[in-house]
């Protein structure tokens, strides 16, 4: 595990079962420098980056976690090396991070950061965390769509952004596939897999998480993922209803 300090920024490498090579590693630290350019005036910017390879399926899962005053933003990717599934990670936090920013424009969010209280950037204050770890013990998905309902429409405005990247998929919408479906393809993997979120990270901020493989997924499987979707839409319509 390698350390160092930039800008305030201190970054670290924790790799598992994946070997950079000199060249990939350099090219990973100076995208590390892009980004310290963007938080150099936060008192406190800590990047750890989590690479980890799966010697199953041949893949590298890479995790930024990025710990800013008041919040941290998480995004994740994998691919068959460590360098594009950065790239697309580093992206997706540069576009958490311009968006975070932004909302410190105005004074009072900027006071409440500065206090280390305000609240995280994606989870909405009316959100029952009761509610929905109650609908996904119950297997309850039409409760757990009830109580996530404060998220959908922020999510609906990123995932019509994120299909962009995808220019075969932003040619389908409207043309057999909506964004209401991809909306609904997180949902229903945010509900398979809610066992497994990690505490530290605010729901909403996984949620978003959840976006690129969804989409991917949804991509690959299409016939398959409609299915289930428009399954998962009829369950909500029902009291206790279940995805198929």
């Amino acid at each position: 595990m390698a350390t160092m300090k930039k800008h305030e920024q201190r970054v670290v490498f924790d790799v598992h079962q994946y070997r950079l090579s000199p060249p990939e590693e350099q090219q990973l630290r100076d995208d590390c420098d892009r980004l310290a350019r963007q938080i150099e005036n936060f008192p406190l910017a800590d990047l750890h980056i989590l690479i980890e390879g799966n010697a199953r399926t041949s893949d590298v899962n890479v995790k930024l976690t990025l710990l800013l005053p008041g919040t941290t933003l998480v995004t994740t990717d994998h691919d068959t090396a460590a360098q594009p599934a950065f790239e697309r990670a580093m992206s997706s936090l540069m576009e958490n991070l311009r968006e975070y920013k932004g909302r410190l424009g105005n004074i009072p969010e900027r006071q409440k950061t500065e206090k280390g209280t305000l609240q995280e950037l994606h989870t909405p204050l009316d959100l029952d965390g009761n509610a929905v770890r109650g609908a996904v013990d119950a297997g309850d998905f039409a409760a757990f769509r009830a109580a996530t309902m404060p998220l959908e429409e922020g999510l609906r405005k990123r995932i019509g952004r994120w299909v962009q990247r995808y220019p075969e998929l932003e040619a389908r919408i409207g043309k057999g596939v909506e964004i209401a479906d991809l909306v609904e393809e997180v949902f229903l993997m945010a509900f398979e897999k809610y066992a497994s979120r990690p505490a530290e990270v605010p729901f909403g901020t996984w949620l978003e998480n959840l976006i690129d493989p969804a989409v991917k997924e949804l991509q690959v499987h299409e016939d398959t993922e409609l299915e289930n979707i428009h399954l998962a839409q009829s369950a909500r319509a029902e009291p206790g209803g279940r995805p198929g």
